[in-house]
């Protein structure tokens, strides 16, 4: 819930206060940079990511009538950001760029929460393999840890469609995970048959 001070900034940034803007982007950057991060599976761009959505927040705040909360608003932005950044890079048909997405303090963002067993490699590159609807989904729930109904507002869905997105994107997430590792036993079966039959 935004505390009175947090109420306090948005009233004033609606007003033009540039000071009270910037505490509320000190106060979400974290969080806008994660989950950008999670959707873009690509540092740069999250960067990119939360430039555009602090600039279209800024521009549009005069707009935000706190029907939801701010930080439901800035991270449908953020969504949205993502999704305008992606479409554009199919179209360029450029090269993905993999890398480790995050070098940010566990204790202040939500990847805190899991361990390092649960946010493995093979986790994070079945969740790259997503499809950014169901991504989105996955990562808003068992990363930020939102419920249903807030996942909506901020995708723009229903709670139920939400809950039928995270349940097919945990679902493939277990098959791409149960795939890859079948793959990997196989090639480690592969190469010591080769081993037995080389000596």
């Amino acid at each position: 819930m935004p505390t009175e001070e947090s109420r306090a900034d948005i009233d004033a940034a609606r007003a033009g206060d540039q000071a009270a803007f910037a505490r509320l982007v000190e106060q979400t950057y974290g969080d806008v940079f994660l989950l950008a991060a999670r959707l873009t599976r690509n540092h740069h761009d999250a960067f990119d990511v939360a430039q555009d959505a602090y600039l279209r927040a800024y521009r549009g705040l005069i707009d935000f009538r706190g029907e939801a909360r701010f930080t439901t608003w800035l991270h449908r932005i953020t969504v949205n950001c993502a999704n305008t950044l992606i479409a554009k890079r199919r179209r360029n048909q450029c090269d993905q760029i993999q890398e480790d997405v995050l070098d940010t303090s566990r204790d202040r963002h939500p990847e805190g929460r899991f361990s390092d067993a649960e946010f493995s490699s093979e986790l994070l590159e079945a969740l790259d393999e997503l499809p950014l609807n169901l991504r989105a989904v996955v990562v808003l729930r068992d990363v930020f840890d939102l419920p249903h109904s807030d996942i909506g507002k901020q995708l723009g869905i229903s709670p139920a469609a939400a809950k039928v997105r995270l349940h097919r994107g945990r679902k493939r997430l277990r098959t791409t995970i149960e795939t890859n590792q079948a793959m990997v036993d196989r090639r480690t079966t592969d190469t010591a048959n080769e081993a037995r039959h080389a000596v």
